[in-house]
Order: structure tokens, then C-alpha cells, then sequence
């Protein structure tokens, strides 16, 4: 699978906001490698995840989020499900859950109930492995901040105003990836 052919196909422009989604997307996937070179024992699919890091943040062009160069009119937490429908007509259905579910640490269906999120009623959280560790190495990189790289206590701590069990579910993540 091509995914840069699939990135240059939406983001057909070689603009700022294609550059900040390629550097994002290769520190991910590059985190997603060292954790699979350190772990062989997890079994990860190693193609699978370069391919779901780099194409997990494709739907944030159609998302309002102007300090990166988003200027489509979606909320910016809809990028995710943006996402997984382009890699659904694209015939990726694996990778468009890695899309869907790469939010915080993943949102519950009463998540979103609760907190009126622009989302359908579902479950919209990691159950792979590799679902998990894009997640995980996701959390390291900030679009706003290209050039910072979060320690897992930072990383943790920034997940705090979402609640503790994300915090939790992040630092079990950290204890099997790191």
C-alpha cells in the first residue's frame, strides 16, 4: 500500500499544513518502529504500523483548527472519523480504525454521551495492539509543537484534564511499550 500516494491524493497541495501532517505522522510512525524493534515478542505488524502512523491524522484538513492549518469547517475532534471514512473508500478498513480510534486514548461511547461530543454514540477505542500503539506513540507529538517530544510523566499529566482513566490506560500502555 502507497500511503503516500494516498496523502498527496488529499493533500494535493505541497503546503504547510501537508509538511506539519508528514512530520507528525513520521515521528509516530518512527516511535511505533523503535517500540516494535524493542518488543519483539509482541508480535507487531511492522509494515501495518508505518502504514497506520502516517496516514492515522489524514482527515485533519477538513477540521477548524487554524493555529495548524486547518481552516475546514468540522470540529477538530471529527478528524479521527474524517479519517476512517477516506481509508474506508480508499478499501483500508484496518487502517481506518486506527483513524477512529486514536483520540486521547480512545473515547467510550458514554464518553461522548456525556460530554456531547460531535460523535456518534459508540465506542470509538483502541482493541489491537497496534490500534494501541499508534495511540500510545501519538500522544508523544503535538502538531502546535512540531519540535517537542513529551517525556511519558508530561505525557501522562497532559492527559489529566480528560480524566483518570485515560491516565491509567496511557501508563499501562507505557508499562508493556517501553
Amino acid at each position: 500500500m502507497d500511503y503516500q500516494a494516498i496523502i498527496d491524493k488529499y493533500y494535493p497541495d505541497s503546503d504547510t499544513l501537508k509538511a506539519l501532517l508528514l512530520k507528525h505522522s513520521q515521528q509516530v510512525a518512527d516511535r511505533c518502529l523503535k517500540v516494535a524493534d524493542s518488543h519483539p515478542e509482541l508480535g507487531l505488524d511492522r509494515q501495518f504500523l508505518v502504514e497506520a502512523a502516517m496516514l492515522h491524522d489524514i482527515g485533519i484538513r477538513w477540521c477548524h483548527a487554524p493555529s495548524i492549518y486547518c481552516e475546514g469547517d468540522e470540529p477538530y475532534i471529527r478528524h479521527g472519523l474524517i479519517g476512517g471514512k477516506i481509508l474506508r473508500e480508499e478499501g483500508l478498513p484496518r487502517h481506518a480504525r486506527v483513524c477512529e480510534r486514536h483520540t486521547g486514548t480512545g473515547l467510550t461511547r458514554d464518553q461522548i454521551i456525556r460530554q456531547q461530543l460531535p460523535l456518534p454514540d459508540m465506542d470509538f477505542c483502541p482493541e489491537t495492539i497496534e490500534e494501541e500503539l499508534v495511540c500510545y506513540a501519538d500522544k508523544f507529538y503535538s502538531k502546535s509543537r512540531p519540535d517537542r517530544v513529551l517525556t511519558v510523566d508530561e505525557t501522562a499529566k497532559s492527559l489529566e484534564k480528560f480524566g483518570p482513566e485515560g491516565v491509567e490506560k496511557f501508563l499501562a500502555w507505557a508499562k508493556k511499550f517501553e
